[in-house]
């Protein structure tokens, strides 16, 4: 994709005036509670972070209240998104503060990709005060970049007071390597959910992941787990011929599509699930289309992100989907 310019001249429809008001009194408050404190103000630590949809209103609303947040929507498939993330990470370090950068993963977050209406990735945007500023799509020269850039940290001064949070990026990466550990060790509520989905007792399965998972929302051992446990739930007592004819009487019913994929996968026929249901998302809009593609998702869970047949699908996902 060739990179598009989205011009910012129209911040100040996107942001009446009386919110920018807000913003600019909302951001002396922060600073001034920051100073009577000696807190750290939102964002001075982290100058590029990942964001899920959970995280998104105290991530980035929030913090685009104290700092310009830039985002960055993009994927692991994406060459172009490979070439960009690094620059702007790089230049996240050097202005120091005056701007944060969010990466947004457009597979596991397609709720804000149509929020906010991208086209393509990689797609670049900026919320400043709550209000989000459309910057550029497509890989930008690095010199083009610091000007869009330059000119948002400009707005963000004029329009609404903002003015970012210096921040020395080494001291930040220090804060941040000394941030005590995650909780756990999980060994033995993982040793204990292993053993009741080997037992075939799925409900205590599920809970147990969910436990840990509910401490560590990241922890590998237990996503891969909850997936299996789940997926194992859902065709539980299934009559699979009766399942894959009825996929086959309705090629247009997505939940037909859905069970037999689950079904699929359980088999064995991996590369089946993922076609049928990719085939599902090209056929369909709407809430179907984000049925299907939820599914999607959860069986690359289930097969892990390193596996080649889960690498094809992406790939294939990300031509029916952009």
């Amino acid at each position: 994709m060739q990179p598009r310019n989205m011009s910012m001249s129209g911040v100040v429809d996107l942001a009446a005036v009386k919110a920018a008001g807000e913003a600019k009194q909302k951001a002396e408050q922060a600073r001034a509670e920051a100073a009577r404190t000696g807190a750290a103000p939102v964002g001075a630590t982290r100058l590029v972070f990942d964001v899920d949809e959970a995280g998104f209103q105290e991530d980035v609303l929030q913090r685009s209240t104290e700092v310009p947040v830039v985002i960055d929507f993009w994927a692991e498939w994406c060459e172009p998104c490979k070439q960009l993330g690094p620059l702007l990470e790089n230049l996240a370090a050097e202005y120091a503060g005056k701007f944060v950068l969010a990466k947004i993963d457009v597979d596991a977050n397609q709720m804000l990709f149509q929020q906010f209406g991208v086209q393509g990735i990689p797609a670049v945007f900026a919320v400043v005060a709550g209000q989000p500023i459309p910057l550029f799509q497509g890989a930008v020269p690095e010199g083009q970049l610091r000007q869009v850039l330059d000119q948002l940290v400009q707005v963000a001064e004029q329009q609404f007071g903002i003015v970012g949070v210096p921040v020395d990026p080494a001291a930040a990466e220090q804060a941040e390597a000394a941030a005590p550990p995650p909780v756990g060790p999980y060994d033995a509520a993982l040793t204990a959910a292993a053993d009741a989905l080997d037992a075939g007792d799925l409900d205590g399965a599920i809970r147990a992941y969910r436990n840990v998972l509910a401490d560590d929302p990241t922890n590998p051992e237990a996503k891969l787990g909850l997936a299996q446990a789940e997926l194992l739930k859902r065709v539980q007592g299934l009559n699979p011929q009766t399942v894959r004819q009825e996929a086959a009487d309705r090629p247009t019913d997505v939940q037909a599509q859905i069970t037999a994929a689950d079904l699929d996968l359980v088999g064995g026929h991996v590369e089946d699930a993922f076609g049928r249901l990719v085939d599902a998302v090209q056929r369909t809009a709407g809430d179907d289309r984000e049925a299907a593609r939820v599914r999607l998702l959860e069986l690359f869970e289930v097969i892990g992100a390193d596996d080649p047949r889960v690498t094809k699908a992406r790939t294939a996902l990300a031509r029916v989907l952009f």
